[in-house]
């Protein structure tokens, strides 16, 4: 849950209109652009760059097809995930301020506990598979200029440890940045970053094509018997990989679970349902173009050796300079996207510590600092140790297992089919009444149904990839 501060739980309406919001909190700001900043930030971000290698694994019918069937489904179950944030009326309703809010007006019970449960994991495994990309970028950096100095024979391989440190330091820092409401200038940034580092990827692809004067790649993917970096592929690989290329693909479109978070920024009149259906539908519209683009083009560049990442593992090599301006823009991209994906489980912990210390200054009291002239910093000091620990746990564990392509099929597949699908179409079915076998309702669940399946799939393929990695793995020596 987004809070105001950590005293801010269940205020009581006031007055000021000017002010305060029909449920007494401070004015809200946000806008179509505001939100789309937000989400393009969340959804455009290192899932875009594997995007390449998920279309070589099922070829150029299977992945096309396969990312416009996710656009489809993520942006319409989205907007029904949209009409959930007030409860009754879609303007003068009850706000439901987070996503676990929202399941328990529509649904509550044990699915509370269960959205909690997959909701918070999935944002936690996201701060991983970001941090790992974060150092997959830098890494890409000294490799350039590391490889410029011997010539470019040297496979000049680098640890990564460091540099996950270092990330790690630099979100520390702006995890004490309090709510989303407060991150707006860094994501705005951070969508500009990510639109920079999709158009260098785009142009190197088309570059490539044109350099080898052919489209690569086959209408059913990468074939049995086919040399890849990883090795010789197959039959059993090739079901395994194309699964996880499912779930790499869903990890790219993921961002249902931050979704009422982000509405919650949102300013009315107009209704904020209306407001996030508009933002979703340009978010969706413009990530699925980029997508389209870039995993085509780079699988028309490379064909069955796609790399993991395009633009750092064996992907481009030339030009340095513009190599190392994109990877750059990914790591300034991804530390917004950390941020937009953690703010949600940073407020829901310090909601419940205000809830259950209500009398403890250590949880509630606020300590104004004045940095810069203008509005003082709010530090709280729960907020510095919690946030701190929080942080350096996940880089821990990134250093701990630093597979790319195998977290983000895994975190795409846990969550996909639960955050994006199943809540939404059930509170749905339970907010408009929809009767029981009737066609709507039918139709509704085979959609789930279709989804669940794919999420099993892509699950099953991310493990058996992760449990490959570990044959060969040894803890801190994350060499890129």
């Amino acid at each position: 849950m987004v809070v105001k501060n950590v005293q801010d739980l269940d205020v009581l309406p006031r007055n000021s209109s000017d002010l305060f919001d029909d449920d007494g909190r401070p004015k809200r700001t946000g806008t179509v652009w505001t939100a789309s900043a937000h989400i393009i930030t969340a959804v455009i971000g290192s899932g875009v760059l594997s995007l390449a290698w998920a279309v070589a694994q099922i070829g150029w019918i299977g992945g096309p097809v396969t990312m416009l069937l996710f656009s489809f489904v993520t942006f319409y179950t989205s907007t029904l995930l949209c009409s959930c944030y007030r409860s009754g009326d879609s303007a003068t309703g009850k706000r439901n301020y987070t996503y676990m809010d929202a399941i328990h007006a529509n649904l509550g019970g044990i699915k509370v506990k269960l959205c909690g449960v997959v909701q918070y994991v999935n944002l936690f495994g996201t701060a991983i598979g970001y941090t790992i990309a974060s150092a997959i970028s830098l890494v890409a950096i000294q490799r350039t200029s590391c490889q410029q100095s011997n010539g470019g024979n040297d496979p000049c391989h680098v640890n990564g440890n460091v540099y996950m440190i270092a990330f790690g330091i630099v979100q520390i820092i702006f995890s004490q940045i309090p709510d989303f409401d407060q991150l707006w200038w860094l994501s705005i940034v951070a969508a500009v970053m990510s639109f920079g580092y999709s158009a260098i990827g785009l142009g190197l692809g088309v570059s490539k094509v044109v350099e080898n004067k052919e489209i690569k790649g086959s209408l059913t993917g990468v074939t049995v018997g086919t040399v890849t970096p990883s090795g010789t592929v197959t039959p059993t690989q090739k079901i395994w990989r194309t699964f996880q290329s499912l779930g790499n693909i869903a990890f790219a479109y993921s961002y249902s679970m931050i979704l009422i978070e982000i509405q919650d920024t949102v300013k009315s009149p107009p209704a904020e349902v209306n407001t996030m259906k508009k933002a979703t539908f340009v978010s969706v519209a413009v990530t699925t173009l980029f997508y389209m683009l870039c995993g085509c083009i780079g699988y028309a560049a490379f064909g069955d050796t796609a790399p993991g990442n395009l633009l750092a593992n064996g992907g481009f090599r030339n030009p340095f300079w513009l190599l190392d301006i994109a990877n750059l823009a990914i790591v300034i991209h991804l530390v917004g996207a950390y941020q937009v994906y953690c703010q949600p489980l940073f407020a829901f912990v310090e909601k419940e510590a205000a809830r259950r210390f209500p009398e403890s200054k250590f949880v509630t009291n606020e300590i104004k600092i004045q940095l810069f002239p203008g509005k003082p910093f709010n530090l709280n000091l729960f907020r510095l140790v919690w946030r701190t620990i929080f942080v350096m746990t996940t880089t821990l564990i990134s250093m701990l297992m630093p597979f790319f392509n195998d977290v983000l099929g895994l975190l795409g597949a846990i969550g996909f089919w639960p955050l994006t699908v199943y809540f939404p179409v059930e509170m749905y079915i339970v907010q408009k009444n929809v009767p029981r076998w009737g066609t709507k309702w039918v139709c509704l669940q085979v959609l789930s149904l279709a989804c669940l399946f794919v999420s099993v799939a892509a699950a099953a393929g991310s493990v058996v990839g992760i449990v490959s990695d570990l044959k060969i793995y040894k803890p801190f020596q994350s060499d890129f």
